[in-house]
């Protein structure tokens, strides 16, 4: 277990002048220096560990997805800083508690904080995020936020015990993968859009056209992700290729393979899910190409990319909508 003197400072957001995340771009300064506020703590490891993830950058999606959808419908209150961070500290929680469920050794191209500190550490670091977004809550004064997130965040954990008992499966199909990503990675993409639409009192339709884009984008997001781990590089992915196999993940590259290839292709593929096995995992990436199962998945990414883009265009005409109608098609060339 590794002991630091100091703590790591908050990277910034992964933003580009590119990206129609820029829009957002002085608002998530403002939220990083709320998440470090919000960081502190009596108890040094606390810091330690949740700073080391929180340093690890990333997108930043969820809570600029929260600010995007406050720009499109015209709210520009500070409870949409102090929410954003929430759903920031809520996502970190997950992925603290998800290294190790997962016992992964690599997260953006940097050692997991429970490989450096160990998992006890991790697991009651992120309780300690959970508890501390809720104190953040709650100082909104708002039930119908409370609700939401109260909501999400057990859906979330409820996803994460249904990917468990659906470790070393091969008889797992697309509905049953759907679900399992739409409860652990879309909800919270959910929750941010619609809490932008109920600060800025929106309509209830409006709201759930919120609620639809972002559970739509979350999903097109977590398809693209297990495309990458077997189309993509282990240097831009910044995790080891082949994780998913390792750990008994049938997703849906797997899945179509299993559908589309022969049934020797088929068995090689099974038995590498129940084993989680990556011995062979050279051949299967090699059938996951060969069987068009890539060229599957991709399609159901873009199915949903279409289902956020509908909803957006549900949204009054800004810059920010328009964002969000980028955003989600841009979401479909994602390669890390």
């Amino acid at each position: 277990m590794t002991t630091l003197s100091t703590a790591p400072p908050i990277a910034p957001a992964a933003l580009t002048a590119a990206s129609p995340l820029a829009l957002v771009a002085d608002d998530m300064r403002e939220v990083d220096k709320v998440i470090g506020q919000r960081l502190l703590s009596n108890v040094p490891l606390v810091d330690w560990v949740a700073r080391h993830i929180i340093a690890a950058g990333g997108k930043r999606l969820r809570p600029a997805l929260l600010l995007m959808v406050c720009g499109a419908l015209g709210y520009g209150g500070a409870h949409r800083l102090s929410l954003a961070a929430v759903v920031e500290l809520i996502h970190t929680a997950t992925l603290l508690h998800d290294d190790v469920v997962d016992a992964s050794t690599l997260r953006r191209g940097r050692p997991t904080a429970n490989e450096i500190f160990g998992a006890p550490a991790c697991v009651l670091v992120g309780d300690f995020l959970h508890t501390r977004s809720f104190q953040t809550m709650v100082e909104t004064g708002n039930m119908r936020v409370m609700e939401i997130l109260a909501e999400a965040t057990n859906v979330i954990a409820e996803g994460e015990v249904l990917q468990l008992m659906n470790m070393h499966d091969a008889t797992l199909d697309e509905a049953g993968y759907l679900r399992v990503i739409r409860s652990k990675t879309a909800k919270l993409f959910e929750a941010s859009a619609r809490l932008g639409a109920v600060l800025a009192r929106s309509s209830p339709d409006i709201e759930q056209a919120c609620a639809t884009y972002g559970q739509a984008l979350g999903t097109a997001f977590q398809i693209i992700d297990d495309v990458l781990d077997y189309d993509g590089d282990s240097a831009e992915m910044g995790k080891n290729l082949g994780d998913d196999l390792r750990e008994g993940k049938a997703t849906l590259p797997l899945i179509a393979a299993m559908q589309r290839g022969s049934p020797g292709q088929a068995l090689i593929v099974r038995q590498a899910i129940k084993e989680g096995s990556t011995e062979q995992l050279a051949e299967i990436v090699g059938i996951v190409r060969a069987t068009g199962a890539l060229e599957v998945t991709r399609a159901a990414a873009c199915t949903e990319a279409r289902r956020a883009m509908s909803a957006a265009q549900q949204l009054p005409s800004n810059a920010y909508s328009k964002g969000l109608l980028e955003l989600a098609a841009q979401l479909l060339e994602r390669r890390h």
